[in-house]
């Protein structure tokens, strides 16, 4: 196995609301192959996703390889709602960040 900076593999690594209470994270991968090698390695999984965003396990709701387009898609819930007082990104479009200093191995 191998690390890779997730940056260096994915072509889209973007966050956005999914509702008032959750937001969703997607990694669109550059190719077919990189992408089969994430997905049979689970690279990206519910534990290293709740590490890096602070979160309990339990709070990542779905984490879903979906083939079509070589992407993985993970749902958690928001730590306050959208639009609520103290939540600063109402539309979850920067919540991104952290994944693109992830390193993965597969």
């Amino acid at each position: 196995m191998e690390k890779h900076a997730l940056i260096d593999i994915a072509s889209v690594i973007r966050s956005k609301n999914s509702g008032p209470y959750e937001l969703t994270f997607d990694v669109i991968f550059k190719d077919f192959e990189t992408y089969e090698a994430v997905k049979a390695a689970q690279s990206i999984n519910k534990e290293n996703f709740s590490a890096l965003y602070g979160i309990d396990l339990a709070d990542v709701l779905h984490l879903v390889y979906f083939d079509p387009a070589k992407a993985v898609k993970v749902t958690i819930r928001r730590p306050i709602a959208s639009g609520d007082l103290g939540e600063t990104d109402v539309y979850g479009a920067q919540q991104h960040a952290p994944l693109m200093g992830l390193v993965i191995e597969y």
